[in-house]
């Protein structure tokens, strides 16, 4: 073997080896996408459809007081309630919320303060006042329906994302698997190879 046909064969192993590396940077690469994705599934969705779930609870304790006509909710726990949703809608925002879901949460916001002017002026004689009142409470409990499919959505997206990340991470494993034999069989065909001298 000449040395411009050794030159060749390392230049061919050195493509080879670049490839190999290249492919590692992609598979680098889409690792990120999964452990972004794998992370915004839990910190963005699943504490996001958790907030909605305790939304729902202290909603349908105001229902209840409502439907009840009771009193004692309206001068004594409403105020407590009113703090704990507060607080929840606080820790949504701290999600990352997406521009669907930030327009349902600003409606959210909006028909929660209308509520809670209904409930300031409550009134369990007052059937107008009432009628109001449930129909803002209506709005919220359809607001927080809407974020919690927005989640399940979100959510799949996601999942999509990070399986399309790994079956690009399988495909191109196989690729450096493929290389590398190829590689090993040239690297053994350039040391073994031995042509005989050609007689003259």
């Amino acid at each position: 073997m000449t040395v411009f046909d050794k030159v060749k064969w390392v230049l061919g192993i050195l493509v080879v080896f670049f490839l190999i590396v290249s492919t590692n940077l992609i598979d680098s690469k889409n690792f990120a996408k999964v452990k972004e994705s794998v992370g915004a599934i839990y910190e963005d969705r699943l504490v996001a459809k958790d907030l909605v779930y305790e939304l729902s609870l202290l909603i349908q304790e105001k229902e209840i007081a409502l439907a009840k006509s009771d009193s004692s909710f309206y001068d004594r726990r409403v105020a407590v309630v009113n703090n704990e949703i507060q607080d929840l809608l606080v820790s949504f925002l701290e999600t990352k919320l997406t521009k669907p879901e930030a327009v349902v949460f600003h409606d959210l916001e909006s028909n929660l303060q209308k509520l809670q002017t209904d409930e300031a002026n409550y009134n369990a004689l007052d059937a107008e006042g009432k009628v109001l009142a449930e129909k803002h409470l209506d709005e919220v409990k359809k607001n927080l329906h809407e974020l919690s499919k927005i989640q399940m959505e979100e959510g799949r997206k996601q999942l999509f994302i990070s399986k399309k990340a790994m079956d690009s991470v399988e495909l191109f494993t196989q690729m450096e698997i493929f290389f590398l034999i190829i590689l090993a069989i040239a690297i053994q065909i350039i040391i073994l190879y031995n042509p005989k001298p050609s007689k003259d």
